[in-house]
């Protein structure tokens, strides 16, 4: 989802107090509030995918699967987010009384948009990556079958790998979870690649 113009700074009481009031989402960062934008019929039906898939597999089990209506913190004056899909595993830790904000994010799924792609994967990544419980982190793309997936290895650093054959899967071993890519992108279309002109010279 894009991410409009800034307001004035502002706290994190008065970005929460302004957004449980607000009937629009806003995200925070280090003082300032940031309007979120409406998502494609793509981003929606993929967000969807991946929730119903990952809320099939958790069933029964101490790990709960969250919507993008629910925010994630980073660090108490930082990062105040919406991730596409977030997974907690064991009780949820929260923000505050309010039970808007969860603190302990197991797993965070983010389907790339335009005109936030860079921000998903530099400043927003480098600011979940502050959250301890954080094992692993996705981004799912729009345009084209992949998903790249960024585990947490012992040294605290991430490992990579990508995804991008229809037929193939992500394994998310922290959650015993798996994603298939063609469940993920069940009724999406993909733009089918313009072959080059021939040359008649």
């Amino acid at each position: 989802m894009a991410l409009s113009q800034a307001t004035l700074p502002s706290t994190v009481a008065d970005y929460l107090a302004f957004e449980r009031g607000s009937d629009s989402r806003h995200e925070y960062l280090d003082g300032h509030i940031y309007a979120m934008a409406g998502e494609s019929m793509e981003h929606s039906t993929i967000n969807a995918n991946l929730i119903v898939r990952l809320g099939v597999q958790l069933q029964g089990r101490p790990c709960q699967v969250f919507s993008p209506n629910m925010k994630v913190r980073t660090t108490p004056s930082g990062l105040y987010a919406y991730p596409d899909v977030t997974v907690v595993c064991g009780d949820p830790h929260l923000h505050d009384e309010h039970r808007d904000v969860l603190i302990n994010p197991t797993v965070i799924i983010e389907v790339l948009s335009p005109s936030t792609e860079a921000y998903d994967r530099g400043e927003k990544f480098r600011r979940y990556r502050q959250i301890d419980t954080l094992s692993d982190y996705l981004l799912v793309a729009q345009k084209q079958p992949l998903i790249e997936h960024y585990r947490r290895q012992s040294d605290q650093s991430w490992l990579y790998t990508a995804v991008s054959d229809l037929e193939g899967q992500v394994d998310i071993a922290s959650i015993n979870c798996s994603l298939r890519l063609r469940e993920a992108y069940e009724r999406i279309t993909f733009p089918v690649a313009t072959p080059p002109p021939v040359s008649t010279t």
